[in-house]
């Protein structure tokens, strides 16, 4: 039995959770959130607490168990609390400001990088180098923070670039002298 699929998730009090038709529906006061689900599993929801069971023993339904597990709660997660990915932007004249609904990045190309902002992720820029990426789906809030850092992906020797919050990069050593 999967460890992960077989932790039962315990419902907020601000969650609403409704299976119908192999769809799967989470509203809470961030918003709504929908999923379609697999043959492979069922989800029920009693007294507080979303299980979350597979119907036979095949491979695809054991990894398709701890998957629906976590998509639910993460949905749960996402409708209550939300978030957020913060990205750190370092390198001389690099930095990244709000336009309205666009980022503009300059990140030392010869050209300033616009990126426009999905309606259902909110991204704040508290201080020229810092970037913050939240939304209700997790799975969004990554593709957009990782969208954002393959604009300048951090280098290893300056580490100029733009980074997770807490990421380490790996430094390398630059040339050594001629002997």
């Amino acid at each position: 039995m999967s460890r992960i699929g077989k932790m039962p998730i315990r419902l907020a009090d601000q969650a609403k959770v409704e299976v119908k038709d192999n769809m799967i529906s989470v509203t809470g006061p961030k918003g709504a959130l929908t999923q379609a689900m697999c043959d492979e599993v069922t989800i029920s929801v009693a007294d507080g607490v979303v299980t979350v069971q597979r119907i036979d023993d095949s491979k695809r339904s054991r990894a398709m168990h701890g998957l629906y597990r976590m998509l639910v709660n993460n949905m749960i997660e996402g409708v209550t609390k939300g978030f957020t990915r913060k990205l750190e932007i370092t390198g001389v004249g690099y930095r990244a400001e709000l336009k309205g609904d666009l980022l503009a990045l300059t990140l030392g190309y010869s050209h300033m990088i616009y990126f426009q902002v999905p309606s259902e992720i909110k991204i704040e820029v508290p201080d020229p180098v810092t970037v913050l990426v939240s939304g209700i789906d997790k799975a969004l809030v990554g593709q957009i923070a990782a969208k954002i850092r393959s604009f300048r992906k951090p280098e290893p020797y300056r580490g100029k670039g733009i980074k997770y919050a807490g990421e380490v990069i790996r430094r390398k050593e630059g040339k050594a002298a001629g002997k």
